[in-house]
């Protein structure tokens, strides 16, 4: 059956002329809450207001731990072919490749990871750190890792390089591609290729399972994907090229981000908001925590109470592993949605 909007269409062009640059933008998230990674009680994720929903998969893949196969030879995203001879001290770029890491039964491997972390091998790692576009390869090195795994090409790209340069064993696993294929690489980076393309194949059936569940919608949901972090401390949504877009997307709903012409995480203003008219708020566990919890996000967005998501009070919230970044959660997160937006099609 075709889907139907819930919204006349042409109104990405009024979204687009929305987007920032207006007076009445988003508020200020509250420093504190900004700062830490565990919340006031009113904010923690574990206990939802009243009437929000938890949208999670509970079958994220896992593989029985192997002997990685080492050295490891591979191609990193960057384009240049790598040897990994030693991986008992990772330096991870994000959650998404510590994801694939405990599901290839490695978590203590992982060494250091960024801050504020939302898996459990990251927030466990010996070491912390802020990763940016800045970070120096002095920085890295000092944390004295045996192999260093980033998840993007604009982050870690020129940090790969100069790192191979001391002699550092350095691979760019590109956030932006397909969950399957990042599992691969990630998998073969850590010398169990085997195994990865096991894990690959059930995220890839997920994926597939999610996207038949939605395409028997009879409409598609309009859903708006909600950061407590970006655009200079702002409240931001996940546009185009976004995990949360291609999640939404696959789940059969409408990411008005996208629609809007919003890039990667960008300011949304309020007018834009009600414009929009999402019939879902999305909102992942971490962001939720910095947000301040429900008071804070409304806070945050005080016009999303003016739209069908808001006036229904039609709060989900995802893990961030399966909502904001592509790895071995997606197929599971994807198909929880893809449940959810039937449900809601269906009602």
């Amino acid at each position: 059956m075709k889907a139907t909007p819930l919204v006349p269409t042409g109104l990405g062009l009024l979204l687009a002329a929305l987007v920032v640059g207006c007076d009445r933008n988003p508020a200020p998230i509250e420093a504190a809450a900004e700062a830490s990674a565990v919340a006031a009680p009113a904010a923690d994720a574990s206990v939802l207001p009243a009437g929000w929903k938890r949208v999670a998969g509970q079958d994220v893949p896992q593989v029985v731990a192997a002997v990685p196969q080492l050295p490891a030879k591979l191609r990193s995203d960057d384009g240049v072919e790598v040897e990994v001879t030693d991986i008992n001290r990772i330096v991870t770029g994000g959650d998404d490749v510590i994801a694939v890491i405990e599901a290839l039964g490695l978590a203590e491997k992982v060494f250091a990871a960024p801050e504020r972390s939302a898996t459990a091998a990251g927030r466990a790692a010996p070491k912390h750190f802020l990763f940016n576009r800045t970070t120096g390869v002095e920085g890295v090195l000092s944390l004295d890792g045996t192999l260093f795994l980033g998840n993007s090409l604009r982050r870690h790209a020129m940090l790969a390089e100069r790192l191979r340069a001391t002699g550092h064993a350095a691979v760019v696993i590109d956030d932006l591609q397909p969950p399957a294929d990042k599992v691969r690489k990630v998998a073969a980076a850590l010398g169990l290729a085997t195994q990865g393309e096991e894990l690959a194949t059930q995220v890839q059936a997920q994926l597939d399972q999610a996207a038949a569940i939605a395409k028997d919608n009879a409409k598609r949901p309009r859903v708006i994907a909600l950061s407590a972090s970006g655009a200079g401390g702002l409240p931001t949504v996940a546009g185009a090229d976004s995990a949360a877009n291609q999640l939404i997307t696959i789940a059969g709903g409408i990411n008005i981000g996208e629609e809007a012409g919003v890039a990667n995480y960008s300011q949304l203003s309020n007018e834009g908001v009600v414009a929009a008219a999402p019939d879902v708020i999305l909102v992942t566990e971490n962001d939720l925590r910095l947000f301040g919890g429900e008071a804070g996000l409304w806070k945050a967005y005080p016009t999303l109470k003016h739209t069908p998501a808001g006036a229904a009070n039609r709060v989900w919230v995802m893990p961030d592993v399966e909502l904001k970044s592509t790895s071995v959660g997606s197929g599971a997160g994807a198909l929880a949605l893809a449940q959810a937006l039937a449900e809601l099609s269906r009602g």
